[in-house]
């Protein structure tokens, strides 16, 4: 799989710059509206979850609204390291075109200097992150630093995966392979395992048909044609593919469960998404399955608002998030 992932991350960028392609046309209709939607529902849900993150579903009051306090202590409407981590990856894009080493170094200067955090200050990041980006301090490849292990399958790369359909929704569908490269791309310096790979090559396509306008029972139905293609280039890993096939549809909780694990964790995220009848539904859904659930709501806020865009969140969940002046900025530099 390295080399393949190692030739395929070449072929993707411009030789001469580093730089992306730009959008040629190729695909359907896509919507602005919904590519903002994808980028603010990821802080909305990562917002919400913040409060209640950790704590086990039931032992909490049913989250409502923004609201203040959680592990971290922070203010209502503040996010966490979902939303910072989606941030340095939009703000390399913009700023690096395609180039894994520069995403590794903007995450790592989240870590150490609180660069793309809502307060200044790295505050929350998990094991498997952590050790990746020590892991790239020291060898300096990105490409590497990710641990490959099934051991190491938490949800920190589909958490932060907003700027990958939003700037490469252009090659979906004519281009898929390309689009769940960049996808599959992204998760390697944190994430390298092929369940993680997996589940972001899966949730980017979702996510750019999603914004393309594509009808939602269509796109999370298992005879869903873009499935098959990506199956055929390079099938997904089974328990991704079970997801895929729609275990979240005859699952309720406790099998449903917002856990770091990335396979459980996209289930929750498309079960709460698949039936909700709006975007806050949607969300709150998924942040009051409890444990991990600044990140489940995440997850689902990137499905939510690529569906219903920035115009079907509520009005008071979109002026009440904190810092929305970061997310204008990544925005302003995605959508060329």
């Amino acid at each position: 799989m390295f080399q393949m992932i190692r030739s395929l991350m070449n072929k993707l960028v411009d030789g001469s710059t580093g730089s992306l392609h730009k959008p040629d046309g190729v695909g359907g209709k896509v919507s602005t509206d919904r590519q903002r939607g994808t980028f603010i529902g990821l802080a909305v849900g990562d917002a919400l979850g913040a409060a209640v993150e950790f704590q086990r579903p039931g032992t909490f009051e049913l989250v409502t609204g923004y609201r203040d306090g959680g592990p971290h202590r922070l203010n209502a409407g503040e996010w966490t390291d979902d939303t910072s981590m989606a941030l340095a990856l939009a703000d390399s894009i913009s700023s690096s075109g395609w180039n894994l080493n520069d995403q590794a170094q903007r995450y790592v200067n989240w870590l150490q200097e609180g660069m793309y955090s809502v307060n200044g200050r790295c505050f929350d990041i998990g094991i498997t992150t952590r050790y990746a980006l020590a892991q790239f301090c020291a060898t300096k490849d990105a490409l590497t630093s990710g641990n490959r292990s099934e051991g190491a399958s938490g949800n920190g790369s589909i958490m932060r995966l907003a700027p990958i359909p939003i700037r490469y929704g252009h090659l979906y569908p004519a281009k898929l392979n390309e689009l769940a490269g960049f996808a599959e791309g992204s998760s390697l310096p944190t994430h390298a395992s092929e369940q993680c790979v997996s589940a972001c090559r899966y949730l980017a396509t979702v996510l750019a048909a999603l914004i393309q306008g594509e009808d939602r029972e269509a796109v999370l139905s298992p005879d869903w044609k873009p499935l098959r293609q990506l199956n055929a280039v390079h099938p997904l890993h089974p328990l991704i593919q079970e997801i895929a096939h729609g275990s979240f549809r005859h699952r309720n909780p406790p099998e449903i469960v917002g856990s770091g694990w990335v396979v459980k964790s996209l289930e929750a995220s498309l079960w709460a998404f698949h039936e909700a009848g709006s975007f806050e539904e949607a969300v709150l859904k998924a942040v009051n399955l409890g444990n991990d659930s600044d990140t489940t709501g995440a997850i689902c806020g990137q499905l939510a608002g690529a569906y219903w865009g920035e115009s079907g969140i509520p009005e008071h969940l979109r002026s009440g998030l904190a810092r929305m002046d970061l997310l204008e900025t990544a925005l302003a530099g995605l959508l060329l």
